[in-house]
């Protein structure tokens, strides 16, 4: 399975801009390191030609968190949500029309 982490900046979360760009990078380094590191097992989850996308990103109090932005199996979806759990990311609450919540 190959896994993709991808650092998403939120237009309504600006900070002042010298501390925007150490969080940018920040964001950066945590979806590398979740990618590389933490979700390094996935790659080996059959079937090797499927893949996961992940986005991660900042709320309005600059707590880091995520979503899956694609269908996977349940048992792949668990695996991220304890590995970011790990990692004291929170679950991203989409509220957008036609976007159904699965939690």
């Amino acid at each position: 399975m190959t896994v993709t982490v991808l650092a998403i900046i939120e237009p309504d979360v600006k900070p002042a801009p010298p501390l925007a760009k150490v969080m940018n990078e920040r964001l950066a380094r945590f979806a590398k390191e979740l990618q590389d590191v933490h979700l390094k097992g996935l790659e080996t989850v059959e079937p090797l030609f499927d893949d996961i996308v992940i986005y991660i990103g900042y709320n309005s109090k600059y707590s880091v968190r995520w979503k899956i932005v694609n269908d996977v199996p349940g048992s792949i979806e668990s695996e991220v949500a304890d590995q970011c759990a790990k990692l004291g990311y929170i679950k991203w609450k989409t509220v957008a029309f036609g976007v159904i919540d699965k939690s």
